[in-house]
């Protein structure tokens, strides 16, 4: 009887090959079964712990870290530092400290009594009697002629010659302000024990002329006479005096120093974008507790000056010599809080994103306007749109660069400089046209590119 197998094929033999090719069949499924269980259970655990990184790695955080610490804690000494090194070797920096003091209610106030007391006391008014006792009517006579010289020292200064007095001491006085860093030199500062001196002899020069020209002949026989005006009193002064010293040798090179800490830490970071925003504000907080600090220091100083300073007075001049250094603090928070704002809006966050998408669109917007209207920008529309990003950050150096250079920069050139940064990147992206080329999706002179 015929059949199907082949030929010198034996049926058992058939049914054994079919066999194997079902157990390797049984085993494939076995193995993809095995690898499914392995990732279910992957997927129940959740996702897989990522090994440690490198040591050297961890050892560059670390590093970014703290030179961004350190860049913080310099950040309040370098104000100290510049306004120390300010205030000693710029005279008209300090004559512009001390100017305004000259129209203080409170100093003219503390300068009138002190110079007519000192002259009163000088006035040889019993040589006009021979000595004789006048009793009452003397006593009566002397509370006049106080209230007549009171009267024109006060007149004297309310004027502008006691203004202009007032700065030419000053200016031959600053020469002498080393004294109060130093401890040495002379001249119209004196250092006496833990107070500051402005010697007035000038003041009451120009008094004495006024009360000879105002009929009391007798004020030409005042001999002259050298009061002290005490600029600054405290019991801390030769430890204060030795902080400026050191503040004021190193000068240009703490800020400097700040500056190269804050920017090796975020070069060190592994994401820079967000060591600038945390360097930035960090220095700006630095900057605020020296600010705190300064008005908890005014409080202490107030409250420890003898019984005899005159606290008005004192007030003033306190106020008068931290201005520029409150001024400082406020320009570096100003300062801080646009670089993290900047950091911030140029980074990767969803919020971020909306922002810069809203002001490319507002822009992009007028101008489409502008285009309707005719404006063709042509081959500086391409220009700007190739090189945008080089211009931006050409723009933000030129911007950084004025800052550095300017002499005394407030948080009124700061927000300004800010302002014209933020116009000059407006100005690039109206400008910012790409050719027709690529307006339709191609490169330009190329083919379509698909999506």
């Amino acid at each position: 009887m015929p059949t199907d197998q082949p030929a010198g094929e034996r049926p058992g033999e058939r049914q054994g090959g079919a066999d194997d090719e079902i157990a390797e069949l049984r085993a494939r499924l076995d193995a993809v079964e095995d690898q499914e269980t392995r990732l279910a259970r992957q997927l129940a655990a959740g996702p897989a712990q990522e090994p440690p990184g490198p040591p050297r790695r961890r050892v560059r955080s670390f590093l970014a870290a703290l030179l961004i610490v350190l860049a913080c804690v310099l950040t309040p000494l370098s104000a100290l530092a510049l306004w120390a090194r300010a205030e000693i070797s710029d005279t008209d920096r300090y004559l512009a400290t001390m100017a305004p003091l000259a129209r203080d209610p409170r100093v003219k106030t503390a300068v009138t009594d002190r110079v007519t007391a000192e002259i009163m006391k000088k006035l040889p008014v019993d040589s006009l009697f021979g000595g004789t006792p006048l009793g009452g009517i003397g006593q009566a006579l002397d509370e006049g002629l106080t209230g007549f010289v009171h009267g024109q020292v006060e007149r004297f200064v309310d004027s502008d010659a006691f203004a202009a007095v007032w700065t030419d001491v000053n200016r031959s006085a600053h020469g002498a302000v080393e004294k109060m860093v130093t401890g040495q030199g002379g001249g119209a500062v004196e250092v006496r024990d833990d107070t500051v001196l402005l010697d007035l002899a000038p003041v009451i020069a120009r008094v004495k002329a006024a009360l000879v020209e105002q009929g009391i002949p007798l004020a030409s026989r005042i001999p002259e006479i050298h009061t002290s005006y005490p600029l600054v009193h405290s019991d801390a002064l030769p430890e204060v005096r030795t902080t400026l010293r050191v503040l004021d040798l190193a000068g240009f090179w703490v800020p400097v120093l700040a500056g190269a800490c804050a920017l090796g830490g975020v070069l060190l970071a592994r994401r820079r974008r967000r060591a600038v925003v945390a360097a930035a504000l960090g220095m700006a907080g630095g900057a605020l507790l020296l600010g705190i600090g300064l008005s908890v220091f005014r409080a202490l100083y107030l409250d420890g000056l003898p019984a005899d300073v005159d606290q008005p007075a004192a007030q003033a001049v306190y106020d008068a010599l931290v201005r520029y250094l409150h001024s400082a603090v406020r320009v570096v928070v100003t300062l801080g809080l646009l670089v993290a704002l900047g950091a911030w809006i140029s980074g990767d966050g969803r919020w971020a994103r909306t922002l810069r998408g809203g002001w490319r669109a507002g822009l992009g917007a007028v101008r489409r306007v502008a285009e309707r209207a005719g404006l063709r920008l042509g081959p500086v529309g391409r220009f700007v749109h190739r090189r945008k990003a080089v211009l931006g950050w050409l723009a933000v150096a030129l911007t950084a660069l004025a800052f550095v250079l300017w002499s005394h920069p407030t948080v009124l050139v700061t927000l300004c400089l800010a302002l014209g940064l933020v116009a000059v990147l407006a100005v690039l992206e109206l400008l910012d046209e790409p050719g027709r080329d690529e307006e339709a999706g191609r490169p330009e002179g190329g083919a379509r590119v698909s999506p």
